[in-house]
């Protein structure tokens, strides 16, 4: 099985899943990379994952449906139009020879989904396909979602397989971690992943997939019960209306963390 990142826009990755013959790719907002990929390659479209209703993610899909020889499968909490098969927390997608399971996701939608392969048929590690709910160093905003809801998402992401490789759907990683280096500066690991990075993106390659272990010891959304990160928020709430307390919860510095995310420039 070869994993492809198709660039989109600014910043979209949409992930292809190949053999060789055919092909599925998740959150088409462009149809036109994955038809010029699919016509270099020769490859047949299989299906189609969706993790959620934003037009980035979504927007391809009237243009790719006649080049489709399979479903449309995505989350049924959202109304997305389009769809062949709605699913949810618990449903298996088989495709391409694969089993994806999905996990509910929300926080940065309501409906959010996530579409994890366990056991890839060739013997590699595993794939996430997250949307925009883990990005590499970061996580996506809640436009519809509350902190609980999110850092619950968060934590059942952490907890898959540390080998599992992290396919989120945009190019975020950069600026994810200068945040992350300015939340974290003694984070010796987070300073040696940036700087690899940072050279993978001077060579226009991208930083993803990222894996569930690196997130795991460098990303600031994922480790918010850790005294490090508790005293970065506690100090940055002192200087607001609604200080932070030294004993919080860690709903309460993750809520601090990702709205300093939402300012910092």
């Amino acid at each position: 099985m070869k994993l492809v990142a198709l660039p989109a826009f600014s910043d979209n990755y949409i992930w292809m899943l190949h053999d060789g013959v055919e092909a599925l790719v998740v959150d088409p907002g462009d149809a036109a990379p994955v038809l010029a990929a699919l016509a270099d390659t020769g490859l047949r479209l299989a299906g189609i994952l969706v993790t959620h209703h934003h037009a980035d993610h979504v927007g391809g899909l009237p243009a790719l449906r006649p080049h489709l020889q399979g479903p449309v499968i995505g989350t049924g909490a959202e109304g997305i139009q389009g769809l062949d098969r709605e699913v949810a927390e618990g449903d298996v997608v088989e495709l391409l020879g694969q089993r994806l399971e999905v996990l509910d996701v929300p926080g940065h939608t309501a409906g959010h989904i996530a579409f994890v392969l366990r056991q890839p048929s060739d013997g590699s590690a595993p794939v996430l396909f997250c949307g925009d709910t883990l990005f590499s160093g970061g996580c996506g905003r809640l436009f519809e979602g509350t902190p609980v809801q999110m850092l619950g998402s968060l934590d059942k992401l952490a907890a898959l397989p540390g080998e599992t490789r992290v396919c989120c759907a945009h190019e975020y990683t950069l600026a994810n971690l200068r945040f992350a280096q300015a939340v974290d500066p003694d984070n010796a690991e987070l300073a040696a992943h940036a700087a690899r990075c940072k050279v993978l993106r001077e060579q226009q390659q991208p930083t993803l997939p990222s894996r569930i272990d690196t997130e795991r010891r460098i990303n600031p959304f994922l480790r918010s019960d850790q005294a490090a990160l508790r005293a970065s928020a506690v100090a940055r709430a002192s200087d607001s209306s609604t200080p932070l307390a030294d004993d919080a919860d860690r709903v309460a510095v993750f809520a601090t963390l990702r709205q300093w995310k939402n300012e910092f420039r």
